[in-house]
């Protein structure tokens, strides 16, 4: 390709494949994190760990960057626990692998390792609480609603300030995340994403990505509720 001037860098795994299909020379590095943050949720801190990719490489030449979040874990129900989490990042992370292949994109497939912290909670069913909806992710609700059944979606859009702690520095970071109330087949479960995030330090700049990557992602997954027929009210960061 020649117009390498008039490339939009990706955000997404979905820009990559777009980029791959429009005949763009990809390279594509992957690097894997899981990273301690400590989370601040309506006045009430807590901490989690958040399985995070790192996409970098270049298109033609052109350099590009972007994170993605596929899982966030906790000792506690404010979101999935840590054993459950990582089985829901790795099947995120598949579904983006197959994405990718099914473009011509070429990847060793690596997937998210917590060993330690899994042998630490190996007794996820007792500890687990029921509305997590265990090891499900959202597709796995709208396949139901496939199959014919009713599937209600209550969603509520959050912005959540957190400080990440890697191994020699720590980073502010504010995460924009979905929470999923779903019905369906007589129990009610919870569920949630991270569709986004930026450097608290760099608002002004990064804000706007994070929020257009987060309602990209919102309307991918809305159009598949849609075709699915799930009951639910659209809504968008602003």
């Amino acid at each position: 390709m020649d117009d390498t001037n008039n490339i939009n860098l990706p955000n997404r795994v979905t820009d990559l494949v777009n980029l791959k299909k429009l005949g763009y020379n990809l390279d594509i590095s992957m690097s894997f994190d899981i990273v301690p943050i400590n989370f601040a949720h309506k006045a009430q801190e807590f901490q989690a760990h958040v399985f995070l990719c790192k996409y970098s490489g270049t298109i033609e030449k052109k350099p590009f960057l972007f994170r993605k979040c596929y899982a966030k874990g906790c000792p506690h129900n404010l979101c999935p626990h840590v054993a459950q989490a990582v089985m829901i990042a790795n099947r995120y992370l598949k579904k983006d692998y197959k994405k990718m292949a099914d473009s011509k994109i070429k990847l060793e497939e690596k997937l998210f390792s917590l060993e330690d912290m899994i042998a630490k909670y190996e007794d996820v069913d007792k500890n687990k609480d029921e509305n997590t909806g265990g090891i499900l992710t959202i597709h796995d609700y709208i396949n139901i609603a496939k199959e014919g059944n009713i599937v209600e979606i209550q969603i509520e859009l959050e912005t959540l300030a957190a400080v990440e702690h890697f191994a020699n520095e720590k980073n502010k970071q504010t995460y924009l995340n979905v929470d999923f109330n779903i019905t369906t087949l007589g129990r009610s479960n919870k569920f949630q994403r991270c569709l986004g995030c930026f450097s608290t330090d760099n608002e002004t700049e990064e804000k706007p990505i994070a929020i257009n990557t987060a309602n990209d992602r919102l309307k991918s997954l809305f159009n598949e509720f849609d075709n699915a027929k799930v009951k639910y009210k659209a809504c968008f960061f602003n």
